[in-house]
């Protein structure tokens, strides 16, 4: 059985790597990973897929940059092309990039199944491009992996199958437990490890999400609710490209407090967040991956489409004005960190689960 699997953007590849590795347990698989290039960084190097354990991508569309109509309609000409020619008996896709959208399009088109891993997952917000590349991709695909039972409920309620729906768990938190288990066994030789022993207490931000970042007001209220954090405790804050271009261009002035960081890879970002005080975050992955672990999280969002972070974990809405992130940021660290809870099969065994179905259907 030929099988693609599709990646993006960085964090993709996080979420496929552990179906890749979970493959090579079964003979009848053979597993291709698909890089569309849609992230600006696609220039990866080796030490990143040597990092991650998985080979260099099979096929790489070189889609680039350009608005979602452009970046779409490029990856989509370029995977289409490569479907034809190499015939896949199913699509992989996962997440919500853009990516994630044109593969599933093309693959059905060629009558190709498509699975889609992270299923069902809705913030009900269509300002966001990433829920419009959820419900469409959710509207085509055979299979529907679903981290959390929320994604059941949002399937069902649109009429997916009941049949093809399946709560395994969550690939992010297989990557998560597998290379956290790297970092016990001394796997730790990072240029930040220096940086952390230098702090007790500290604060771990990410920050790039366009609604954020894009806008003059928006980013103005959240640098000054991190410029008052950032004078209780010190916030290491590895810069997206996007984030430091819009810095420049807003002149948006953060406290000395606020410790500047080049982009950094998985393993050296998870040493740092693991040990945080607390979580400051714009990503959807990383409110399921503090949750996974236990540590205090604030979302800097208005909303989210992880709704089971908020239920069970560790994560608080903060929204984008200074005010209200202040606020989550005070309860969040008055929180006994003995009440979080890991939601349902986040166990690292969901690739497991999704190759068992794949191959008993």
């Amino acid at each position: 059985m030929k099988v693609f699997l599709i990646a993006g953007a960085r964090p993709n590849f996080m979420k496929i790597s552990p179906i890749y590795r979970e493959s090579l347990r079964h003979e009848t698989l053979d597993c291709k990973i698909v890089h569309t290039g849609q992230h600006y960084d696609y220039a990866m190097s080796q030490a990143f897929f040597e990092d991650l354990e998985i080979p260099e991508p099979s096929f790489f569309l070189g889609a680039g940059s350009g608005s979602h109509a452009v970046q779409t309609a490029k990856i989509m000409v370029a995977f289409e092309e490569v479907c034809i020619r190499e015939k896949p008996d199913l699509v992989v896709v996962v997440g919500d990039v853009n990516s994630t959208l044109a593969c599933s399009i093309v693959a059905k088109k060629l009558l190709i199944k498509v699975a889609h891993v992270e299923a069902g997952l809705r913030s009900f917000d269509l300002s966001m491009p990433e829920e419009i590349n959820r419900m469409v991709t959710d509207a085509i695909s055979d299979y529907f992996f679903v981290t959390e039972e929320s994604g059941i409920k949002n399937l069902l309620k649109e009429g997916r199958a009941e049949q093809s729906v399946h709560f395994v768990g969550h690939v992010m938190i297989d990557n998560l437990l597998y290379q956290a288990k790297k970092l016990e066994n001394g796997d730790q030789r990072f240029p930040a490890s220096k940086l952390k022993q230098g702090y007790k207490d500290y604060a771990f931000l990410t920050l790039h999400r366009p609604s954020n970042v894009d806008s003059k007001e928006s980013f103005d209220e959240i640098a000054g609710a991190l410029n008052q954090i950032a004078g209780e405790m010190p916030v290491f804050f590895p810069v997206h490209p996007r984030t430091r271009k819009m810095m420049e261009q807003f002149n948006i002035k953060f406290s000395n407090n606020i410790i500047l960081l080049s982009p950094l890879g998985f393993k050296e970002s998870l040493f740092l967040w693991k040990d945080a005080r607390v979580v400051l975050t714009d990503s959807g992955g990383l409110q399921e991956e503090t949750t996974a672990l236990g540590v205090p999280c604030v979302t800097l969002r208005e909303n989210t489409e992880r709704p089971i972070t908020i239920e069970m974990g560790s994560n608080l809405l903060g929204g984008t004005r200074k005010d209200s992130i202040l606020e989550a940021y005070r309860k969040s660290l008055s929180r006994d960190v003995k009440e979080y809870k890991v939601p349902p099969k986040w166990d690292g065994k969901a690739s497991e689960r999704i190759w068992k179905i794949i191959l008993n259907t």
